[in-house]
Order: C-alpha cells, then sequence, then structure tokens
C-alpha cells in the first residue's frame, strides 16, 4: 500500500494573482511527491522535511508518496510518464543518475524529467553486526578478501548511493561481496541488526544510535573528511585513497513542464531551504544544504552519471 503525508495550507489565490510571473500556468492545488523509495530512508526523510514549507510557500498541499522497487525507476517512471502539470514530482538520489546504466526500460535522467533543484547531501557510515571479528576498516577489509563473495551487502537497491559505494569500495580496495537488495533501508536494517547481513553502507543518522547502543559497529564514514556527527571515526578514504561517496537528493518534474512553472516550483524549493528553521531541521538529520536551483542540480546530476556509470561498468552490477 502506498504511503501518504499529507502537509495541507490554504490556497493563496490571491498571492498567485499578486505577482505577474504567477499569472502563468499554474500547478494544481494538490501537488503529489514521489520518492521512489521506502519510507524511513534518508532520501524519505529530506522529502518529507521539505513538503510543509514548500507547500506554505506555494499555497497548496504538499503529498509524499513513496514507490519503491527497482532500484527507484518504478517511481522515476511513473514521474516521467505523468502529465508535465506541476502535480507530479520526484525526489530522487544518486540512483537517478544511472538508471539506465541498470535497467533497460529505465527513463533518462536528463532528457525525461525537468530539473527543479537540488535539496541535500548526508554522509554514509559503514556499520557492520557486532559478531563480525573487525573492529576497524583496515581489519573489515583484510576479513572482505578473505571471506571473497560469501560476505552479504545490504543496500535500498540496485543503482542507490549506498549501492553506489559499495561498488566504489569494490573496486578501490580490490574486495567482493553479495549485493543484497531491500525496499527500503530500515528492512535492510533489520536484517543487519538480526546478523542476517555482514554490513552496510548508509545513513550515518540512521545507523549511528544503533552504534551508539552495540546494535551495529561503526567503522568508517564515506565522505573525504570526517563527519561532524560522528569525528572519532576515520573516513573510507584515509584507508582507501580515492573514496568519496554520499547520499544526496534532487527534485524533479516530468520533461515538457511549462517554464514559468517550473520556474515558481524551483523559487517555493528554494525560499523553503532558506528558511533557518528547516535548516535547522535538515540538520538535525545530519543533511548538509546543497547549492539550489535547476542549473546546480542539471549540472550536478551530469556529473554523477559521468562518475558512477563507468564504475557499474566496471564493477558488472546490472539491476535487470
Amino acid at each position: 500500500m502506498r504511503r501518504r503525508s499529507a502537509l495541507a495550507l490554504p490556497f493563496l489565490a490571491t498571492a498567485a494573482l499578486a505577482t505577474p510571473a504567477l499569472a502563468q500556468p499554474q500547478a494544481p492545488r494538490g501537488i503529489r511527491v514521489i520518492v521512489p523509495f521506502g519510507a524511513g530512508g534518508i532520501i524519505d526523510v529530506a522529502a518529507r522535511l521539505l513538503a510543509e514549507p514548500m507547500g506554505a510557500e506555494l499555497g497548496q498541499v504538499v503529498l509524499i508518496e513513496n514507490q519503491p522497487g527497482a532500484g527507484a525507476t518504478i517511481g522515476a517512471r511513473n514521474v516521467a510518464r505523468a502529465a508535465p502539470d506541476g502535480q507530479t514530482l520526484l525526489v530522487s538520489g544518486a540512483a537517478h543518475a544511472v538508471m539506465p546504466a541498470l535497467y533497460n526500460d529505465a527513463p533518462d535522467p536528463a532528457r525525461d524529467f525537468t530539473p527543479i533543484t537540488l535539496l541535500s547531501q548526508q554522509p554514509f557510515l559503514l556499520a557492520v553486526h557486532p559478531s563480525n571479528p573487525a573492529r576497524s576498516l583496515p581489519a573489515f577489509l583484510a576479513w572482505l578478501r578473505e571471506k571473497r563473495d560469501t560476505a552479504t551487502f545490504g543496500t535500498t537497491g540496485v543503482g542507490a548511493a549506498s549501492h553506489l559505494a559499495g561498488e566504489l569500495l569494490k573496486k578501490l580496495a580490490g574486495v567482493d561481496f553479495t549485493v543484497v537488495p531491500y525496499r527500503g533501508t530500515p528492512q535492510a536494517v533489520t536484517d543487519l541488526t538480526a546478523g542476517r547481513l555482514d554490513f552496510m553502507i548508509d545513513s550515518q543518522t540512521l545507523l549511528a544510535p544503533l552504534a551508539r547502543a552495540g546494535q551495529v559497529v561503526g567503522l568508517a564514514v564515506t565522505t573525504a573528511g570526517r563527519s561532524q556527527l560522528l569525528p572519532d571515526l576515520p573516513s573510507i578514504a584515509e584507508v582507501v585513497p580515492g573514496f568519496e561517496s554520499s547520499s544526496w537528493q534532487g527534485m524533479y518534474a516530468p520533461a515538457g513542464l511549462p517554464a514559468p512553472m517550473a520556474t515558481r516550483l524551483a523559487a517555493a524549493a528554494q525560499a523553503a531551504l532558506a528558511r533557518p528553521e528547516l535548516q535547522a531541521r535538515f540538520a538535525d538529520a545530519g543533511l548538509q544544504m546543497m547549492p539550489t536551483g535547476p542549473e546546480a542540480l542539471r549540472s550536478f546530476l551530469a556529473a554523477e552519471t559521468a562518475r558512477w556509470v563507468p564504475i557499474l561498468q566496471a564493477t558488472g552490477a546490472r539491476g535487470g
């Protein structure tokens, strides 16, 4: 069943008439934001934090709808096929940049969507089950080399940022493991804490409390520098030169969205992201703001595609 979160605000018809730019075609009153991952993951969290303040800027209802599966392609495909009327938007992450490299029927990330804005990013945490003998990253990499492909790595889907981080680790550290995809982060975490998975690379906000509680063991973070949330942990790059990865989120509309409507949606998202109260809530969730606007997202998406597709090709990763 699809999960929805509605944040309702009255429609400000007078405001829509007050500014000439807003006299152009407007988005309908109910805006549906599709998150192509299960509820509870960091992309879902970012979308839900944004929904209320963005709705306030637009004077409209903003609904969050989770459509997980097939490496984010199910939700992305539904948005790409939706009418370009501003009623259906997508919030996705790194998976959006690599869909065609993994799935034959995936929409094109650049051609089939209108970029609205970048939102935020977050370092990942590499964590293992406490039964693992490794208590440092070098020891864990040695353990992986011993286990070869029998070690299990849980991810929210083939092509998701967590999966890309794992493939990068394979390539740069010369290790191997079996990728186990899940429909959502909570399900993967449940199996990690139960000992049915060997390790994960995922949201530091989600995994750090489990590490403090002794349910998992955090070994390293994925950004080039150390995390402000976990300053005592090394970055993977300190052991594996060149390693850098993070979760990031961007907002899109279907291709063909009228330019005035795209401008209005982008302005509303940027105004919401500039609110101090939203910035504080993002910081509490471990999310770091990124440059906003359509051009920032378009450039970032192109760079991510150019970066990750060769890595997926080198490791032979496929989604189906």
